[in-house]
């Protein structure tokens, strides 16, 4: 076994798990590749949020099932939300191809595997023992804890996710996250912090911190350190540039939170908060415990105590029961609110949810199309308009990456801009001036460097 793939679907924390298992691979001398046909050891991340993305995994799992059956050597594990906590015997038996079962942010059931293959393989020149050692991975520079979130192969990434909250207890109508990923439980503080200076150490200058409710750090304990803490800790580490956190949820986004979020220079101005509905009565029936009113007032909270803040939110549309006026006060809210960015999604029933179990999946698909789409087009429109306030602004960019020759950024707010510079700018704070501004993206030069047309015009003048 000598190299591994892994393709993800899916949200953060699934990023977050399908680097988490590629770094335990990787401590056994396995490396990736880009190549999913020259791979010996295949991993599928899945998400069941919604029925396009469980379709999607369903469609991968029978392409890999002739690349399976090709090479009996060849291992190919299930991990992610769709196998849950607890795979079903359904799910095993209705896959027999399947080598490992895996659930949300869980490596070791296919570590052990190869553990145990190499074992079986080798039993006959080593002790059992002396093999453990030999694909038992130990590195005092990086301990498990620090590096089990970050790739060892290649280039360190710009940016990171830490997982910090795992699984959710909120348990809203639609929502299958609780079923799948089990009830809270919060890592332990040191545990996150020794993890942020190993990704720091390799490189990382960005980290976001990902709970389902991220707010809710630290809840599950009788007493210890909450989200606040949590930041304040992470913010003392040297070399850390930025630091973001989400999925967070109106009922739990407290002014100290915010007053906090203010008061540390290392935690963007980046607030992601979503409100789901804008109507109080599909609210209720999604059990998320908030009013329209009340996310009104906690929208102006935001703005008043963190400057300068960029608000992202969730917007599902189509939800059982949902008419066209309901419609119309989620389209009136955001038309109000003018948040910087907006994730839509159209419902889909998810099994053992109570929308699924009891209420009626009624509005059709070419309706919950023809929402889809008003709300992108003026999600589209309010974005234009916000960032072509931009324009000319110098602004301070943390730098990804390149992408078709340009350098790719992302500015406190969250904002992705693009760039040229011949330097090597990768992973720097630099400073940069917009000149051109879209609903998805900006164009900028580097703000110590001279303006081009500037220079063309004034050797036109002297000529």
């Amino acid at each position: 076994m000598k190299t591994y793939h892994i393709w993800t679907i899916g949200c953060q924390m699934n990023i977050a798990d399908s680097t988490h298992v590629g770094a335990e691979l990787e401590k056994l001398g396995i490396e990736p590749t880009a190549n999913i046909d020259d791979a010996d050891i295949v991993v599928l991340n899945t998400c069941v949020v919604r029925q396009s993305a469980e379709d999607k995994a369903y469609g991968k799992l029978g392409s890999l099932k002739p690349w399976r059956h090709q090479d009996p050597e060849r291992i190919l594990a299930l991990m992610g939300c769709m196998v849950g906590v607890k795979p079903s015997p359904k799910l095993v038996q209705a896959l027999p191809w399947v080598d490992v079962f895996m659930g949300p942010s869980q490596a070791q059931p296919l570590v052990d595997h190869i553990r145990n293959k190499l074992i079986d393989e080798e039993l006959a020149v080593l002790e059992r023992q002396q093999l453990w050692r030999r694909y038992h991975y130990q590195d005092d520079t990086y301990p498990s804890a620090s590096v089990r979130h970050l790739s060892l192969a290649g280039v360190a990434p710009v940016s990171a996710h830490v997982p910090v909250v795992y699984g959710c207890s909120h348990a809203c109508s639609f929502c299958i996250i609780p079923f799948r990923r089990g009830i809270e439980r919060s890592r332990p503080l040191p545990e996150i912090v020794s993890e942020v200076r190993g990704l720091v150490a390799q490189g990382v200058r960005e980290v976001t911190l990902l709970g389902q409710i991220v707010d809710r750090y630290g809840y599950d304990w009788e007493a210890g350190p909450d989200l606040r803490a949590l930041l304040e800790a992470v913010h003392e580490i040297e070399g850390l540039y930025r630091i973001r956190f989400l999925t967070s949820h109106p009922n739990y986004m407290t002014d100290e939170l915010l007053r906090t979020v203010a008061s540390l220079s290392k935690v963007m101005p980046h607030i992601e908060v979503p409100i789901q509905a804008g109507d109080d009565e599909v609210l209720r029936r999604m059990k998320r415990g908030y009013t329209s009113a009340d996310y009104r007032a906690l929208v102006r909270r935001i703005r008043t105590l963190v400057p300068k803040v960029a608000i992202h939110t969730d917007i599902i549309v189509g939800f059982p029961g949902e008419e066209e006026a309901q419609f119309q006060a989620t389209y009136d809210i955001l038309e109000e609110l003018r948040l910087e960015k907006a994730h839509l999604a159209r419902y889909s029933p998810r099994p053992d949810t109570v929308s699924a179990r009891r209420m009626i999946d009624d509005v059709s698909d070419e309706e919950k199309k023809r929402r889809h789409r008003l709300l992108e087009a003026q999600h589209e429109r309010i974005s234009a308009e916000i960032n072509r306030q931009w324009l000319g602004e110098t602004v301070e960019v943390l730098i990804e990456d390149k992408h078709k020759g340009k350098w790719r950024a992302r500015t406190p707010q969250n904002r992705l801009v693009f760039f040229e510079d011949e330097r090597d700018q990768r992973g720097r704070l630099v400073d940069v001036t917009i000149t051109w501004t879209g609903p998805w993206s900006m164009q900028a030069r580097p703000a110590d460097l001279p303006d081009p047309e500037r220079v063309a015009s004034t050797d036109l003048v002297l000529a």
